[in-house]
This record gives structure tokens, C-alpha cells and sequence, in this order.
């Protein structure tokens, strides 16, 4: 049977390759869940008669605008905006806007197709949906982003809504431009509604909305580490990244016990074999978030390795959490982290790990918390601040804490129920593509041919 399967795999790929030519990232993807789905779609003939699968690979709609803004200099500038708006099956599309020279319709489409899934297994009403724009906030001044984000939202305005699509902050999107974006839509539409997620707590944000990623991604390593009857006490962790989702991930796991040992940039990594404590962490959230300096200077600061260029990943640890970019861990650095003592790693970056790093990771047995599952936690308070901002209502910081503790809890449940093997361990990567698809399959078959 394997063979057909894989020949039905090949088949099916060569076809959405055909169809979106060049768009490497969406590629892989889509080849790593359909791996898993295949063979469940053959076993469950409902899904295969309706076509999901080849339904669930193609977006509903794709909005490609451009975008014109005046730089300082009083210079007319152009970038590309898009949004993908890829299933709104079981709720409105939800997913980040994402601002970076890299953004292209490939990224996005992948991106998106991870939303579907991810926003499943929270078991909130959210579809999947990305968005964004190769236009680079970096180096430029608060006023040409606003700008540029005005520019971008009288476009974005006429696609989405409350109960249509709900964008959010992603790569180069935080509270500074969700702001500007809000103000802009506010103004268009002269109506102060739930069109973002990522607000300001002052006008309608949810508490815990910036720590959610990382938060979540560490409360599923210790959901997975439970399995085992272990904790995140003791233990040493190895961080990439030092954006929103790595500076909270380090947060939590100082909290739970562990030694955060790594961050880093797109420029190189700091080793602080002391652990990135409380003050220390402090630092980094102003030398990022404020000042929007380069990692190397924790280093100068605070007289510790910095290794130019470089990625973490050879840094001895028993805990890995990516929570930088896609495709950040290869084959031969997952080889050199489970040599060096790694058994488990959660994801906090979307595909950050190679298919050839996540077949490493299987074949050694190890813990292995894909993003779809292990850093759903952010959009999961997204879909909190939807229903406060539907409500009129606010949550405490400990409800919305407890409430997202609970959703990771149900998504490593979903994981194991459809994932657990029959010795007993857990392949993450089957249950947490089985379990995201069941919900919008069955939720689109129930709707007809839409």
C-alpha cells in the first residue's frame, strides 16, 4: 500500500504544481500534509468522492493590489499588497498580514494553507487566511509607515470585515502598524469594530495577545513533555529568533523551570551559557522593540558568545524552539541537535524545520511539535479577542492565560488522539494534519460545492 500512496502522492503534487508554478514554499506545504492525508482519505471515502483534498489546496480568493505611499523625501514609492483568502469553511478568514522583502504568493499561499489547519485545532470558528507586503518597516520612519499602511489598508478595507476575514500582526506587523491600519479602516468605514486582532488593550485588544505564540508554543513542549513524565524544570533551551514569539517562549520557559540559552537574528546568535534571565530578557524587549537594534549587542552587553552569521542549532539542549522564519532548521543541523541530547522540539515559527530536518526528527523518535499545532496559541487569543470584541468585554489577563492553556492542552489532545501509534508514542505531524482536516472537511462537504 505504501507504494500506491506514494505514487498517488507524487500524482496529486505534480498537479498543484502545475497549477502554481514557482511557488516553492506552498510546494512543501502542501506536500507534508498530503503525505498524511492521503492515506486517511482512502480510508474514509467520504472525503475522496468530494474532492476535499484538491478543494482544501485551492484558495477561495486571492487579492493582489498595489500600493503607493510617499517616503519622507515627498517620493512616490509602489509595493505589492496581497491577501489570501484560502478557507472560510468553519468561521471567517483569520490569519496574519506579514511585512518583509521576502513576501511573495508562494509564502503567502503556504502560510495560509497552514491557517486552515491551525486555526482548526484551536476548536475556535476561524477559517485560514495570510496576507501582506514586500514593503520593509526596517529603517523606515513612523510616519512613511503609517503612510504606507494607510495606503494598504484603503485597499485591504474593501475585502474584509468582522464576520468576513480578520487580519492580524505577523513578520514586521506589531502594535505600531496594526494601529496605523486600524485608524485607516476606522475612518473608512466610520465604524469602530473587531476588524484586527493584535489592537492596543486601550481600544479593544485582548491581555496576553503578544505573549500568546510564545506562551503557547511553550505550554505544548510541556504538554509533550508530560507524555514522558518530565517538565521543563531543569532543562536547557535553545531559542532562535528574538522577535515577539522568541522573547515570550524565553519568558515562559524561565517561568516553568527552564535555562534559555540562545536567541539570535538574521545576522548571528548569542550563547549565554548563564541563561537569559528576568533583567536580561528585559534588555532584549527594549533592544528590539524599542531601540530595534541587532542581537550581537546582548552579546557587547552582557560579555557572552556571538557567532556571526550562524544559526543556534549546535548548541547543546534538550529543548529546540525555532521561533524565527520557515525552513531555519535543515537535515544536517537536526542531525547535530539530536546528537547533542535534543529530544524535544516545539515550533514557534511556521514551518521553520525542513521535510528533510522533520524526517530526522521522526526516525529518532524525539518530541516533535510542528508549528500547525505547537504555535497555534497566537491565533488562538486572536480568536479570544474576536469574541471579547463581539461581546463589548474584557477578560482578565489570568482568564485569557487559563483559556489559552486549555486550547493548547485540547490541541495536543486532538494531536495524540489522532496521532498515537501503536507502541504507545505520538506522531504530532499525523495528528495534528488529521485532526485540522476532519473539522473543514466535514464542514465542507455538509455545505455543498463551495
Amino acid at each position: 500500500m505504501a507504494n500506491a500512496f506514494d505514487q498517488q502522492i507524487n500524482d496529486f503534487m505534480a498537479k498543484v504544481i502545475a497549477k502554481n508554478p514557482s511557488e516553492v514554499e506552498f510546494h512543501q506545504a502542501v506536500h507534508e500534509v498530503v503525505e498524511t492525508l492521503i492515506p486517511f482519505v482512502e480510508e474514509n471515502p467520504q472525503y475522496k468522492a468530494a474532492k476535499v483534498l484538491e478543494r482544501i489546496v485551492e484558495p477561495e480568493r486571492v487579492i493582489l493590489f498595489r500600493v503607493p505611499w510617499l517616503d519622507d523625501k515627498g517620493e512616490i514609492q509602489i509595493n505589492k499588497g496581497f491577501r489570501i483568502e484560502m478557507n472560510s469553511a468553519i468561521g471567517p478568514y483569520k490569519g496574519g498580514l506579514r511585512f518583509h522583502p521576502t513576501v511573495n504568493l508562494g509564502i503567502l499561499k503556504f502560510l495560509a494553507f497552514e491557517q486552515v489547519f491551525k486555526n482548526s485545532l484551536t476548536t475556535l470558528p476561524m477559517g485560514g487566511g495570510k496576507g501582506g507586503s514586500d514593503f520593509d518597516p526596517k529603517g523606515k520612519s513612523d510616519n512613511e509607515v503609517m503612510r504606507f499602511c494607510q495606503s494598504f489598508m484603503t485597499e485591504l478595507s474593501k475585502h474584509i470585515g468582522p464576520n468576513t476575514d480578520v487580519p492580524a500582526g505577523d513578520i514586521g506587523v506589531g502594535g505600531r502598524e496594526i494601529g496605523f491600519l486600524f485608524g485607516q479602516y476606522k475612518r473608512l468605514r466610520n465604524e469602530f469594530t473587531g476588524v484586527l486582532t493584535g489592537k492596543g488593550i486601550e481600544w479593544g485588544g485582548s491581555l496576553i495577545r503578544p505573549e500568546a505564540t510564545g506562551y503557547g508554543a511553550t505550554y505544548f513542549a510541556a504538554e509533550m513533555l508530560e507524555t514522558r513524565g518530565e517538565t521543563l524544570e531543569g532543562k536547557t533551551v535553545v531559542i532562535s529568533g528574538s522577535g515577539n514569539v522568541a522573547q515570550y517562549a524565553t519568558e515562559k520557559v524561565t517561568e516553568m523551570g527552564g535555562k534559555v540559552v540562545t536567541l539570535s537574528d538574521s545576522s548571528g546568535f548569542i550563547y549565554d551559557p548563564a541563561g537569559i534571565d528576568k533583567e536580561k530578557l528585559e534588555y532584549v524587549m527594549w533592544l528590539k522593540n524599542v531601540k530595534r537594534g541587532r542581537i550581537k549587542e546582548y552579546a557587547e552587553k552582557f560579555d557572552c558568545e556571538y557567532h556571526e552569521g550562524m544559526r543556534p542549532w549546535g548548541v547543546k539542549c534538550e529543548i529546540a524552539m525555532p521561533c524565527a522564519t520557515q525552513n531555519e532548521v535543515n537535515e544536517d543541523e537536526a542531525k547535530t541537535l539530536i546528537a547533542n541530547g535534543c529530544y524535544c522540539i516545539s515550533e514557534g515559527a511556521n514551518m521553520p524545520s525542513t521535510p528533510e530536518a522533520i524526517e530526522v526528527y521522526q526516525n529518532a523518535g524525539i518530541l516533535y511539535g510542528l508549528g500547525k499545532a505547537a504555535n497555534a496559541g497566537g491565533v488562538a487569543v486572536s480568536g479570544l479577542e474576536m469574541s471579547q470584541n463581539s461581546l463589548r468585554f474584557a477578560w482578565t489577563r489570568e482568564e485569557v492565560d487559563a483559556k489559552l492553556q486549555k486550547i493548547m492542552k485540547d490541541i495536543h489532545a486532538t494531536c495524540v488522539k489522532y496521532g498515537k501509534k501503536e507502541d504507545g508514542s505520538v506522531d504530532y505531524v499525523r495528528g495534528a494534519n488529521i485532526g485540522g482536516f476532519v473539522k473543514v472537511a466535514d464542514a465542507m462537504i455538509a455545505q455543498g460545492l463551495v
